[in-house]
């Protein structure tokens, strides 16, 4: 990741470049992968891209190629840990809980999910 790609105050870019642990789980030169410090489900992991978007709106508008690549993860990630289901959530504003403004995927899998 380029300077021009993060924001230094954003706790997601220090993750990605490596300057905050974390538990990871899949990386590629688009994306980085986490386990979720405070998890919702038996499985639950954080996908960022490597570069900064504040939301997923951002990300969809200026490269949706990336977008579709967290998909692809996400499934990547179901497959492995929980025969293929999983729950795909982007919180997208404060007010619809979204706390860290670099966009991430919420992957939640591991058990039969509530609705």
């Amino acid at each position: 990741m380029s300077d021009d790609d993060r924001q230094e105050d954003c706790i997601f870019c220090r993750i990605v470049a490596g300057e905050v642990p974390s538990e990871k789980v899949y990386e590629d030169e688009t994306v980085y992968a986490f386990k979720d410090a405070n998890p919702k489900a038996p499985v639950h992991v954080l996908i960022v891209p490597r570069h900064h978007y504040a939301s997923v709106a951002d990300l969809a508008k200026a490269d949706p190629d990336t977008l579709a690549h967290i998909v692809q993860v996400a499934q990547q990630i179901a497959d492995q840990d929980y025969h293929g289901a999983y729950r795909l959530i982007f919180n997208t504003g404060e007010d619809a809980g979204q706390s860290v403004f670099h966009v991430h995927a919420h992957v939640l899998t591991g058990q039969v999910l509530p609705e």
